[in-house]
């Protein structure tokens, strides 16, 4: 037995029983077959019928909630063009009264739906009102505005989104390879683990992987990260509000390749107290920081960011203070760090950028419940590429306007 176990044992059970003994069969699932799910989701019709299923996906009031509905096309539908507007109960979605309930669907990105192969498309919506104003949760709508300005300065993210997986029984969740009611050997064996002792619901990360790829989306890369099932993957980078289009579709595939185990996933900051938390970093540049010289923009882009430190944390992520304490890699809430390779920084500067004088930053601050376009549009405009961009997130004023003579 190693130091560890033994210290842990002495720590939480005494000497009276060996770690197999207290929890026996930590990664046991019914498992279907991940391997070829995808493929066996493929299926065609009739000759001389063409038909379209279109899932409509739309993030719902709590700005959490991943919402989505199928309409079916009677013919083959092939650009974004074509899908047409529809309608939701907003009254149902924490968005609207039931005396004025309808709220607009407006598809804004199209990509190949991995569950209904190779017919079915997925469409990223954003929501309106009738009158033609966003719905609450829409924060697309202002941010595609600031990315199409910032369209000149090219501004790259890369999403390191952390998801835990959850097995349900009734009312009771507890996560995936944990004993009911117990907790599994602290965490120090877990990130990028192999094996089923550590590694819990690898079918479920693959799945979500291929389905991914399938659709199109900037998949980059995956691994197991520190507290039992939870893992890690990587979108990007993708250039403006497509980084945040193609975060939103992850994680509408990720809960719908959860379904076929009958396991949930979560977002939230900080899943279990006294564990790592679960982060949704995201690492920014414009092309000035990629070219040769860059990184004097780089570290004009971390003073910019220190002063707006209040209003990046504000957007980071519902109950992202619980996360940020200093410890298990992050930053304190309340304060703004930086350094060069400090995975405890508010914002880290890689080795390699640091080495090669260009290249990006990570943000650390962002919970893995955070709204990606929050983020990118602060970001973005903290950098102060546009002074003079007003942005006007959920109502609340983060940046205002500088005055002009």
């Amino acid at each position: 037995m190693c130091i560890r176990d033994r210290w842990y044992q002495r720590r939480v059970h005494g000497d009276k029983h060996s770690f197999n003994q207290i929890y026996p069969n930590m990664n046991t699932i019914d498992k279907p077959s991940a391997w070829t799910f995808i493929d066996q989701q493929a299926y065609d019709f009739p000759d001389g019928l063409e038909y379209t299923p279109v899932e409509y996906i739309w993030i719902g009031g709590t700005g959490q909630d991943i919402r989505a509905k199928t309409r079916v096309y009677p013919r083959k539908i092939t650009s974004l063009q074509e899908i047409d507007e529809w309608n939701y109960d907003g009254s149902s979605t924490y968005q609207a009264t039931t005396e004025n309930s309808e709220i607009r669907l407006r598809p804004v990105k199209v990509v190949r739906d991995p569950f209904r192969r190779p017919h079915g498309l997925l469409a990223l919506c954003e929501t309106f009102y009738g009158d033609g104003s966003p719905a609450p949760a829409n924060f697309r709508n202002i941010a595609n505005k600031i990315m199409t300005k910032a369209a000149a300065h090219k501004p790259w993210f890369g999403f390191e989104q952390e998801y835990c997986i959850y097995v349900t029984k009734g009312t009771y969740k507890y996560p995936l390879g944990w004993p009911e009611g117990g907790f599994p050997m602290y965490q120090g064996p877990y990130y990028c683990s192999q094996g089923a002792s550590f590694a819990f619901g690898r079918e479920l990360v693959e799945l979500h992987q291929r389905a991914c790829q399938y659709a199109g989306i900037m998949y980059a890369g995956r691994n197991a990260e520190t507290l039992p099932s939870q893992w890690e993957y990587q979108i990007g980078p993708n250039e403006g509000i497509n980084s945040g289009d193609e975060l939103w579709l992850s994680r509408y595939i990720l809960l719908r390749a959860g379904e076929v185990f009958d396991l949930d996933v979560s977002f939230e900051p900080k899943p279990v107290k006294g564990w790592s938390g679960t982060g949704g970093h995201c690492n920014f540049s414009t092309e000035k920081m990629r070219v040769e010289g860059g990184f004097a923009e780089i570290e004009s882009a971390v003073q910019k960011l220190s002063a707006k430190h209040k209003e990046h944390i504000l957007i980071s992520g519902e109950g992202n203070d619980i996360r940020l304490t200093g410890k298990f890699e992050t930053s304190a809430y309340d304060k703004f760090t930086y350094g060069v390779g400090h995975r405890g920084a508010s914002v880290r500067i890689p080795n390699h950028v640091a080495e090669q004088k260009k290249g990006y930053l990570e943000d650390r601050r962002p919970a893995g419940n955070c709204d990606p376009y929050l983020v990118t549009c602060l970001l973005y405009t903290s950098d102060a590429a546009d002074d003079l961009l007003c942005v006007d997130l959920g109502g609340r004023r983060i940046i205002k306007k500088k005055k002009t003579n």
